[in-house]
C-alpha cells in the first residue's frame, strides 16, 4: 500500500528502498514523535515545578508521576506490542494519542494527589503507545529489516522535541497558567493523533519474517542468548539514559562548573545527540544495527571516560557533554533497529515489548538510584559507577556483534 506520491527529500531523507514506507509516511510519524515526545515525556521538566508551588507538594512527589508512568509503560509494554502485531500500528498509535490527552486534562484539572498519579498513569499508557517504541514496530511490520534508515529519520524529529517545547510549554504557562497549557498539550495530542492515518490501516504482510515459521504455523523462537544479549544492552541504555538526564547537570556542577555553565554545557547533549542521529542517516546504512550498536556504546563509554579524566576544563566537559549525546542519540536508533536482525519481524512488538518491560520499571527508578549514588560516592564515585557500566555494556554490544559476524571459510 503506497501513501501518495513521495515528497522530495534530499538523499539524507530518502525513506528506505520499502514502498510500503514513502516519505510522507516518514514526515508523518516524524512529527507524531515530536508532539508526542514534547507533550507527554518532557512535560514535567516544564510543569513540574508550577505545579509542586501551588499544589504545595515536595518535588519528590512530583517527579514520582513520572516515575510511576515509566512503571505504567513497562506493565503495558508487552501488551501493546502484541497489539501492534496484530493490527499494526495506526490504531495503537492513535489511541496513545487519546489517551495521552485524556491524561494532561486530568492533570489540569487536578484538585489532589490521587487525581495527579491517576493522570500520570494514562500518561504513561499513552506514552508506551505513541512513542518510539511503537512507531519502531509500526515501521518493522511495514518494511522489515529495510525500515532501520525510516527509524533514523523519525528520531530526528523526535531529538528536536525539548527544543520546541520546552520554551512552547513555558510560554503558554506564563500565557495561560500551567493548567491552561496542560490543556493545550491535549489539543495537541489530539491534533497529532490524524497524523498516524498515514499508516496502513492493516498490517503489512509483504515481508516475510527474518525466522521462517515451521509449517504447522508455530513460530520459531529467537535464539535465547541473542535475547538475553539484546535485552541487556536495552536495560543499561535506557536506565543510562533516563538516570543520567536527570542528573547531567548536577553532574557538571560537580566537576567544578558554575550552574550557569553547566547549563550551557549541557546544550552541548542535544547537539551531539541530533549529530549522531544525522550521521546513521547519511552513513549508518553502510553498517547493519548490530555492528552499528557499537559505536554509542563506545561513545558512552568515552564520555564517561573524559569526564573522569579532563571533565575540570572546558574542552573536556564539552567533549563529554556531545559524546554522551551522540552515544545515547544513536542508542535510540540501534535498540529499534537490531531485533529486525535478530527477531522474527512479524512478532517485533510481542519480543521487544517483554524483553523491554525490565528497561522501562528499571529506568523509573534510575534517577533515584543515582540520587543515592551521588549522596553516597560523591560526584567522581557516581562516573566512575556509569563508566564502569558503560563498559558492561560495550561488552554485551561486543558479544551480540560476534555472535552476528559474518563466517569465513
Amino acid at each position: 500500500m503506497t501513501h501518495g506520491k513521495p515528497l522530495p527529500t534530499s538523499p539524507a531523507m530518502q525513506p528506505s528502498g520499502d514502498s510500503s514506507i514513502g516519505a510522507t509516511l516518514v514526515v508523518c510519524l516524524g512529527l507524531s514523535q515530536l508532539v508526542a515526545w514534547g507533550t507527554m515525556h518532557y512535560l514535567i521538566a516544564v510543569f513540574g515545578r508550577p505545579i509542586g508551588q501551588e499544589m504545595g507538594w515536595s518535588a519528590a512527589f512530583v517527579q514520582g508521576g513520572f516515575s510511576l508512568a515509566l512503571v505504567v509503560m513497562g506493565g503495558a509494554s508487552a501488551l501493546a506490542g502484541r497489539w501492534i502485531d496484530a493490527q499494526g500500528g495506526r490504531a495503537a498509535m492513535m489511541t496513545g494519542c487519546w489517551i495521552g490527552a485524556a491524561g494532561c486534562a486530568l492533570l489540569a484539572t487536578t484538585t489532589g494527589a490521587a487525581q495527579y498519579l491517576a493522570g500520570w498513569a494514562l500518561l504513561g499508557l499513552g506514552m508506551r503507545l505513541a512513542l518510539y517504541d511503537a512507531a519502531f514496530a509500526a515501521l518493522a511490520h511495514l518494511g522489515g529489516a529495510a525500515s532501520k534508515r525510516a527509524m533514523s529519520q523519525i528520531t530526528l524529529f523526535g531529538g528536536l522535541a525539548s527544543t520546541v517545547f520546552w520554551p512552547l510549554g513555558q510560554a503558554l504557562a506564563q500565557a495561560l497558567g500551567w493548567r491552561g497549557a496542560l490543556g493545550v498539550y491535549a489539543l495537541f495530542l489530539l491534533l497529532a493523533s490524524g497524523l498516524h492515518l498515514a499508516i496502513p490501516a492493516a498490517r503489512a504482510a509483504a515481508h516475510a519474517p527474518r525466522h521462517a515459521a515451521p509449517a504447522d504455523g508455530r513460530t520459531t523462537a529467537p535464539a535465547r542468548a541473542d535475547t538475553l544479549l539484546y535485552g541487556l544492552v536495552a536495560v543499561l541504555a535506557m536506565v543510562m539514559q533516563t538516570g543520567i538526564s536527570a542528573h547531567f547537570i548536577e553532574l557538571l556542577r560537580g566537576l567544578g562548573w558554575s550552574a550557569s555553565v553547566a547549563v550551557t554545557l549541557s546544550a552541548l547533549l542535544g547537539i551531539g545527540q541530533f549529530t549522531g542521529r544525522v550521521w546513521v542517516v547519511a552513513w549508518g546504512h553502510r553498517y547493519n544495527a548490530i555492528r552499528l550498536n557499537l559505536l554509542p556504546s563506545a561513545l558512552l563509554a568515552g564520555g564517561y571516560a573524559v569526564s573522569l579524566a579532563v571533565g575540570t576544563t572546558l574542552h573536556g566537559a564539552a567533549a563529554f557533554a556531545f559524546l554522551y549525546g551522540a552515544g545515547n542519540g544513536i542508542a535510540t536508533i540501534t535498540r529499534g533497529a537490531m531485533p529486525l536482525l535478530l527477531f522474527d519481524t512479524a512478532s517485533y512488538g510481542r519480543i521487544v515489548g517483554a524483553v523491554l518491560k525490565p528497561a522501562f520499571v528499571l529506568s523509573a527508578a534510575a534517577p533515584v538510584a543515582l540520587a543515592l549514588a551521588l549522596d553516597g560516592w560523591g560526584h567522581a564515585g557516581t562516573l566512575w559507577l556509569m563508566l564502569a557500566t558503560s563498559l558492561v555494556l560495550l561488552a554485551a554490544s561486543a558479544a551480540l556483534a560476534r555472535r552476528h559476524a559474518p563466517r569465513r571459510g
